[in-house]
């Protein structure tokens, strides 16, 4: 960081849908309102510099968004991630596919930075270990998005477990369907041969993972999925329409927790809802159900509804608002996830002494919502849940993923062969 004026200079790895709904509304705030706390003080955040495949989305936004934002360094083409990362900024954003993401954050760290990935934050433990060693090496922070975590409902339900109220979860079943132009239009560039339960089952796995045993004995000790195929791809091929996936954690007395996590991107388009999200978790003592689309609002407007303005909209996650005094906003915990890593990025370097930032660092590496270090139940139920479906889409179905004994390994039914998957973490 330099001395000087307190600002963070940040550079955007990816241009596409996420950045539009909550990078890009927190950018162009923060440049007119700059972060504030006590602690740090006044803090300036600037978008210094954006990578691109082609640079059109980064000229496209340049013209766009005219004075909301100030001028930026565009880096286009096959080296982008790792040009960025040479240029002079403090912290990094990766917002690509989730399959890019391990070596654009990897670039980023190597260069000091610290760095922000979107969920999942990679897809092998192998290249975890490797990021977090990096990011110890280097001094920086390494965090990733789970904005889930963030809403008020999910934030009511870890309050209960935490003060609790909610007693030993031993069971629960989470549903995710996106609508077929995510799969189709938005991503349609980069589909082949993924899967909604890598892109968006790990918004619950974290939630299992963090509201339920965070701090608990109790390990991660299987994991089991299938799928279907067909409508993004071809029948017998690895683009996978829809995900059922199983995690089961299993507690020091020998009592177990199941929970399945049920994704589709291939919902109807005039679907009333932007997406359907509903859990139910059950507990010794009670039971939580939920749903993301039917908490408050219903509302039709002829010529459109159900698009452009959806029936049963979620204001929570992201939306423009006129405030009461006139202004125009946009908010919501999409956007806040965001702002809370610049604030941490700030209480590391503005929020005391330069002494003592190797003890901010370690505290704020202690948040475990967001951090990468304990992100392993996340990466090893994505990387059990890839390793599944690939064997799957080559003939071999109904693997078994087990986690224990130092070691995450995959066996097929049938078959005697165990193929190991990972192995060398004590948290194993």
């Amino acid at each position: 960081m330099r001395q000087g004026q307190p600002v963070i200079r940040a550079g955007m790895i990816g241009l596409g849908m996420i950045f539009d709904e909550t990078y890009r509304p927190f950018f162009e705030q923060v440049r007119g309102t700059h972060l504030y706390r006590p602690d740090f003080g006044v803090v300036e955040v600037e978008l210094a510099a954006v990578a691109t495949r082609t640079g059109q989305r980064a000229e496209a936004y340049r013209q766009a968004a005219g004075s909301r934002i100030g001028p930026f360094i565009s880096v286009h083409g096959a080296e982008a991630a790792e040009q960025l990362c040479r240029l002079d900024v403090d912290a990094v954003c990766v917002a690509t596919p989730d399959d890019r993401h391990y070596a654009a954050a990897k670039a980023a760290l190597q260069a000091g930075k610290h760095v922000l990935i979107e969920k999942p934050s990679v897809l092998r433990l192998q290249e975890l270990e490797e990021l977090i060693r990096l990011a110890h090496e280097k001094r920086v922070l390494a965090k990733v998005v789970y904005h889930k975590l963030l809403d008020p409902d999910h934030k009511k339900l870890r309050t209960h477990v935490a003060d609790g109220i909610l007693k030993h979860v031993n069971s629960g079943y989470c549903s995710l369907l996106e609508p077929k132009q995510i799969s189709m239009s938005q991503f349609s560039e980069w589909i082949q041969g993924r899967n909604p339960g890598t892109y968006v089952a790990v918004h619950y796995v974290k939630l299992i993972d963090f509201s339920f045993f965070h701090g608990t004995q109790a390990r991660l000790g299987s994991v089991t999925a299938t799928g279907q195929r067909g409508l993004v791809g071809r029948a017998d091929g690895p683009t996978w329409d829809s995900v059922q996936l199983r995690m089961n954690y299993v507690y020091p007395d020998g009592r177990e927790a199941a929970f399945d996590i049920h994704t589709s991107w291939v919902n109807p388009d005039n679907f009333p809802g932007y997406v359907e999200q509903e859990v139910q978790f059950r507990f010794d003592n009670g039971i939580w159900n939920a749903h993301q689309r039917k908490r408050g609002v219903e509302v039709c407007v002829e010529g459109m509804s159900p698009n452009p303005i959806k029936n049963t909209p979620n204001h929570h996650y992201n939306g423009t608002f006129l405030e009461p005094w006139g202004e125009r906003s946009q908010r919501g915990y999409g956007i806040e996830a965001i702002q809370r890593f610049f604030e941490e990025v700030a209480e590391v370097e503005f929020g005391g002494p330069p002494s003592e930032r190797d003890q901010r660092l370690e505290r704020v590496r202690g948040l475990h919502y967001n951090d990468l270090s304990a992100d392993w139940n996340t990466v090893a139920t994505v990387h059990a849940l890839e390793a599944i479906l690939r064997h799957h889409a080559e003939g071999r179905p109904g693997g078994v993923v087990r986690i224990g004994g130092g070691r995450m390994t995959l066996q097929l039914p049938g078959s005697g062969h165990v193929e190991t998957l990972y192995e060398g973490q004590a948290w194993l």
